[in-house]
């Protein structure tokens, strides 16, 4: 084999692979391949300090572009500043990072037209045959396995005469429709900030003009109105019923179902990958301890799409907001688990029990509450 690591797919996931090998595996042979010209696309991906373990920071915090101590929450009934570190990486740093470290491993704007457990074929006509070969070609590869619901968002950035000091991570106080709507503000710079409208919705259709019309009609209201300086839109598709199946070749991020099937989050999903696969030799990348990491994760997941089916099913959509208002009063530590993909039973019995929101179909969750 001419490579020991062929990596298809140089967005987080994929990146994240090949940095966590060059630092673990330093005279392993990879190359990381991304159909477009640049590392990690046009992406801005945000984390909890809880989703990052400890032997991973020394991985991720050159990619780091912001920091922030805490941030906000809001909704009809109330708000809350809820005191969890929050931090963002922006698809700039990741393919700035990525190209300084991998140097000529990595291979951009060569698209994939075939993938097996040992070969790379690329649009060139070039053939990378490697020892293991990793697709992490993003949310394009997933095989559904089931009913879904998507989280879509447009996003605009803007700078600004001054943005706010700490993001606010749900501003649902807006007009409720095509399901749970809410906007999301990332201060990227005391003069930039994100402001994003999202919709997790059971359609996947995203009417990115509109939508981004939505985040500037906002922006004006809230005094952030700016220049317009990057577009980001996305549509991510969030499982009810079950996830993608996959055999044979490794598969990362979305395709291989290491995402927070709830939030769409792939981040801390993904480092724990990067460090399973870079702590081994490529043959055993699939070994006994990967299969603990999947069931583990899949337990998370399965939880998280059981509450996927109360909201969607059970919910109407004009009072979903309240089940996620409900939820950002738990305790900080409930909230930074659930993000991470890693409560315990205690914080889940938190997340189900007690009063039930007001609009709730009874019937219908109990229905929908089962593994």
């Amino acid at each position: 084999m001419e490579l020991d690591y062929a990596i298809a797919g140089g967005g987080l996931s994929g990146t994240l692979l090949a940095l966590a090998l060059r630092a673990r595996q330093p005279e392993a042979r990879i190359a990381l391949v991304e159909r477009g010209p640049l590392l990690g696309g046009n992406h801005l991906w945000s984390f909890h300090a809880a989703d990052l373990p400890e032997e991973a920071r020394g991985l991720i915090e050159p990619l780091v572009v912001r920091r922030w101590p805490a941030y906000h929450v809001a909704f009809p009934d109330g708000a809350r500043t809820i005191r969890l570190p929050y931090a963002s990486i922006s698809s700039a740093r990741l393919d700035a990072v990525g190209r300084a470290v991998l140097g000529d491993a990595v291979l951009t704007s060569a698209p994939v037209i075939r993938l097996s457990a040992s070969e790379v074929e690329l649009a060139s006509g070039r053939v990378l045959r490697a020892r293991r070969v990793i697709d992490a070609r993003g949310p394009l590869t997933l095989q559904p396995q089931g009913a879904m619901a998507f989280q879509k968002f447009a996003g605009v950035e803007l700078r600004v005469a001054r943005a706010p000091e700490l993001p606010t991570l749900m501003d649902a106080c807006v007009e409720q429709r095509d399901g749970f709507r809410f906007v999301y503000l990332l201060p990227l710079a005391p003069d930039r900030v994100l402001v994003e409208d999202t919709r997790f919705s059971i359609s996947p259709t995203l009417e990115v003009a509109q939508v981004e019309a939505d985040a500037l009609a906002y922006a004006a209201e809230h005094g952030l109105s700016g220049e317009l300086v990057r577009r980001e839109h996305g549509v991510l598709p969030l499982p009810l019923d079950g996830l993608p199946k996959t055999s044979g070749t490794l598969h990362a991020g979305y395709g291989g179902a290491f995402f927070h099937p709830t939030t769409g989050y792939s981040f801390p999903a993904a480092v724990r990958l990067a460090l399973h696969v870079a702590g081994r030799p490529p043959e055993q990348a699939l070994d006994a301890s990967f299969d603990r990491l999947v069931s583990e994760l899949r337990v998370q997941q399965r939880f998280c799409m059981m509450l996927n089916r109360l909201l969607y099913r059970a919910v109407p959509e004009a009072e979903r907001w309240r089940v996620l208002a409900r939820f950002h009063q738990l305790p900080e530590e409930t909230i930074a688990r659930f993000y991470a993909l890693q409560m315990t039973g205690q914080d889940r019995a938190r997340i189900v029990c007690g009063r039930p929101p007001r609009g709730i179909s009874l019937r219908s969750a109990f229905r929908e509450l089962r593994p």
